[in-house]
C-alpha cells in the first residue's frame, strides 16, 4: 500500500523542502558581513553561541594584555600574570566585583572605565539579539512528501497535504500555489515563468489539524494537457507558500515548500487518516500522513485511525 517517494535531484529544485531557496548568487557585491545584525539572526543557534563566546573570550584577553602593559596596576594580582589579568577583566566586564582584585593606578582605572562601558553595551546588544532570536515566529507546518494527481468530481486534480504540527491554531491561514516552468520564447530566449494555480479552497479560518489543498486541472489551469514527461522536460515545480497568524504569539508565520515532477504521482490517492476512537472522538493518524494508495484500494475504504 505504501508508495515510496522517488529521489529528486536537488540541483533542479528552486525551493528546498525545508523552505530555503536553492539559488546560487553570483556577481553581487553584497556580503554577509556587511549586514551583521541580519547575519546573527539567521545563523544557526550553535554558530551564534560560538560567535558570542569567542567574542567574549577575545575581548577579555585583549583587555588582559592591556592591563599587563600597564605594569602592576591591579591590587592582589601577580604582576605580569595573564590569568590574573584575564579573570580581573571578566569581573570588570560582567560587573561582578568580588573585591579581591581592584585597580590601583590611574591607567588601570581608565581601562576599567572603558571596559565597563563596553561591557554594558555588549550586554545590551547580546540580550537584544537573544530576545530577537527567541521572539522570531517559527512555523511548524508539515507538508506531505509527495503530491498526487487524482480524480476529484470527475476532474483531474492536483492534491497535497499540509498539517499544523503544533497543538494550537493558525488563524486565517492562506495558501498560495504557483507553477514555475522553463519556457523558450519565439525569439529563442529561455525564461523561468510563474503561473498562479487557483485552489478549491485557499483559506482556512482555523488551521489546527490537516488540510488537503486541491487544484482542479481544467481549461484554466497551467497544468491542463500537460503530461508527466512534459513536466520533466520543462523543469516544472509547484511552489507553495502558507501564511497565517499564530494564536500563541499573535504573529504572522510563513512556510514554504515545493514539489518537482519526480514528487508528483499520477493516478494515486492519499490514504484516509481521519477516523474515530472507540469513545467517539475524532482521530487523526499522522503516522500515515505521507502514504498513498491506488484508486481501487482507496475506494475499498483502507486507511483511517
Amino acid at each position: 500500500m505504501k508508495t515510496t517517494r522517488r529521489k529528486a535531484p536537488v540541483s533542479r529544485r528552486m525551493v528546498n523542502r525545508h523552505g530555503s531557496f536553492n539559488v546560487v548568487r553570483k556577481g553581487i557585491s553584497h556580503k554577509h558581513w556587511h549586514d551583521p545584525y541580519h547575519l546573527l539572526l539567521t545563523l544557526p543557534w550553535y554558530y551564534t553561541l560560538l560567535l558570542i563566546s569567542a567574542g567574549y573570550v577575545i575581548a577579555n584577553a585583549l583587555f588582559a594584555f592591556a592591563y599587563i602593559l600597564g605594569g602592576d596596576g591591579i591590587e592582589n594580582a601577580r604582576p605580569g600574570n595573564f590569568f590574573d589579568a584575564f579573570f580581573f577583566s571578566v569581573q570588570t566586564m560582567a560587573s561582578i566585583g568580588y573585591g579581591a582584585m581592584y585597580p590601583k593606578t590611574p591607567y588601570a582605572n581608565f581601562l576599567v572605565t572603558v571596559e565597563s562601558l563596553l561591557g554594558l553595551i555588549g550586554l545590551a546588544m547580546g540580550s537584544g539579539l537573544m530576545f530577537a532570536r527567541f521572539s522570531l515566529p517559527r512555523a511548524r507546518v508539515l507538508f506531505s512528501n509527495i503530491a498526487v494527481i487524482t480524480p476529484y468530481n470527475n476532474a483531474p486534480t492536483l492534491m497535497f497535504r499540509v498539517a499544523n504540527e503544533r497543538e494550537n491554531l493558525i488563524l486565517e491561514a492562506q495558501v498560495r500555489v504557483t507553477l514555475a516552468r522553463t519556457e523558450i520564447t519565439k525569439e529563442g530566449d529561455v525564461m523561468r515563468r510563474f503561473y498562479d494555480m487557483p485552489l478549491v479552497r485557499s483559506q482556512s479560518p482555523l488551521f489546527a489539524l490537516t488540510w488537503t489543498v486541491m487544484h482542479v486541472i481544467d481549461e484554466n489551469s497551467p497544468l491542463y494537457g500537460v503530461t508527466s514527461e512534459e513536466m520533466v522536460e520543462d523543469e516544472m515545480e509547484v511552489v507553495i507558500t502558507l501564511t497565517g497568524l499564530d494564536e500563541t504569539v499573535s504573529q504572522t508565520i510563513h512556510a514554504r515548500h515545493s514539489y518537482i515532477s519526480e514528487e508528483i504521482i499520477w493516478n494515486m490517492r492519499f490514504v484516509d487518516i481521519l477516523g474515530k476512537t472507540k469513545d467517539g472522538r475524532r482521530c487523526i493518524n499522522y503516522a500515515r500522513f505521507h502514504d498513498v494508495v491506488s484508486l481501487d484500494e482507496e475506494r475499498n475504504g483502507l486507511g483511517g485511525c
